[in-house]
């Protein structure tokens, strides 16, 4: 009897014990902190469209000396001899698959090469205003690859911050007038299709290549260091455009180029193959490509103020208030996103 009273005993400690530590509420088990984006990678991205803007704006006197592929060759030329340290390989990067080189082919194809021919073309058939309108996209369209492509969800400060860069840069757009463009995008082609469409569709294109750039970059970012992606990239635009280069080099007058314009060749080569591409890619490593893709309303900001700087233009009431709308549009997509605080267990 006093044996079966203890093992009783003893059963029922157990089952209190087993209770009690059913009962005890553990926290719930936290996922895998995601990098959040810092202030340096926002200003990468924001330094990359500033800088483009700016040796756009620039390098207009080049376009005016050297032909176009010779100007592109002289471009990634120059950029390799300053980025060919970045080519080699770090100790702790695994070897590039063939999946990450046809990336970086694509990288270099669509966001060098291609970009660049659909974009001078296409700037040369259409109005400056068609043109702006069109470009406009940019952000939209690279939410929409990144949604696509990467999975991306996106938020409405994002949204809101897109449809600010859009509403920004058309209006901005509107006030650029050029009649010389408008009387020849009037012409036809043979083929019945005007100047001026036909130069939109290739600016289009242009931004579908340039929003390709941004979605691509952020798959290569997962693997690959800003350096190194700069530098490969760069040396696949320079095979791209060396049989043109060349051919164009063949024919043209090296000793009646001045000074001067060699330097603002350097810092356009600089800026385009190096500086730009290496600050994008920085902060493409934490920022989302559809939120990165905001950032490209610094380009006509930093355009128009090499214009009013350098250049003797002056800005209208309504360029200015298209400006703030722009950049109202980059502080929203920019926000840190709040989180909410698990509640605490009675």
């Amino acid at each position: 009897m006093a044996k079966n009273c203890v093992q009783n005993v003893r059963r029922l400690h157990r089952y209190r014990l087993r209770a009690s530590f059913a009962s005890m509420q553990f926290p719930p088990e936290q996922p895998p902190s995601v990098p959040q984006p810092g202030w340096w990678h926002f200003a990468s991205l924001g330094l990359s469209m500033a800088l483009v803007g700016s040796y756009v704006a620039l390098s207009k006197p080049l376009v005016l000396v050297f032909p176009v592929f010779l100007l592109a060759w002289l471009r990634f030329g120059i950029g390799g001899l300053a980025m060919w340290r970045w080519l080699k390989k770090p100790a702790d990067e695994a070897p590039l698959s063939t999946h990450t080189r046809r990336l970086l082919f694509l990288e270099s194809l669509l966001g060098n090469f291609l970009f660049s021919i659909f974009m001078l073309y296409g700037v040369s058939m259409t109005t400056a205003v068609g043109a702006g309108v069109v470009m406009s996209s940019i952000p939209a369209v690279v939410a929409l690859l990144s949604w696509l492509f990467l999975r991306e969800r996106i938020g409405w400060r994002s949204l809101a911050g897109i449809a600010c860069a859009a509403i920004g840069i058309t209006l901005f757009s509107l006030q650029k007038v050029d009649s010389a463009n408008v009387l020849a995008s009037a012409a036809a082609e043979p083929w019945g299709v005007s100047r001026a469409l036909l130069g939109n569709l290739l600016v289009f294109a242009a931004v579908v290549c340039e929003a390709s750039y941004v979605v691509i970059g952020k798959r290569l970012t997962d693997g690959l260091g800003p350096k190194r992606i700069s530098a490969i990239i760069n040396l696949w635009g320079l095979a791209l455009v060396t049989p043109m280069g060349l051919w164009a080099a063949l024919q043209f007058d090296f000793g009646a180029v001045s000074m001067p314009i060699w330097g603002l060749l350097v810092f356009y080569a600089l800026a385009a193959s190096m500086w730009t591409v290496w600050l994008w890619m920085t902060g493409l490593k934490r920022v989302p490509a559809s939120q990165a893709g905001v950032f490209t309303v610094m380009l006509p900001i930093s355009a128009a103020a090499i214009g009013v700087i350098f250049m003797g233009e002056r800005l209208t009431g309504l360029q200015m208030l298209a400006f703030a709308i722009a950049m109202f549009g980059l502080v929203l997509a920019t926000l840190p996103a709040r989180r909410l605080q698990p509640l605490a267990n009675p």
